[in-house]
């Protein structure tokens, strides 16, 4: 059973910066993707970016790219969320998800496995 444990959340004020991590385990297949998603009180899930285990840079959603950064640690089964100039709107909570497939697919619905998400609250 795979499962997915992030961290890293917190609160930050409006310019600054968190990593976030998702630690993977239990995950058989060797290839796939892991992504990473939040979701605002009142607001539908919204992906951010992806990775794909095989290789490969990270895919971005318009609204996160140039300020957020998605890398992979194979040796540590890891997937972190580097987020910088970080604004109010950013403030959901934030969650990695994780699908066998290594097709890039944007919607939440296609990702089988998720973490429990972590808060990340930017004040202004």
């Amino acid at each position: 059973q795979v499962q997915l444990v992030e961290s890293g959340g917190g609160l930050v004020q409006a310019g600054g910066s968190l990593r976030l991590s998702c630690a993977v385990s239990g995950r058989t297949f060797s290839g796939g993707k892991t992504g990473w998603f939040r979701q605002a009180p009142g607001k539908e899930r919204e992906f951010l970016a992806l990775i794909r285990w095989s290789g490969g840079g990270g895919v971005y959603a318009n609204a996160v790219k140039g300020r957020f950064t998605i890398s992979r640690d194979t040796a540590k089964n890891t997937v972190d969320l580097q987020m910088n100039s970080l604004k109010p709107e950013d403030t959901a909570v934030y969650y990695c998800a994780a699908d066998r497939s290594s097709v890039v697919i944007m919607a939440a619905a296609a990702y089988g496995y998720w973490g429990q998400g972590t808060q990340v609250t930017v004040s202004s």
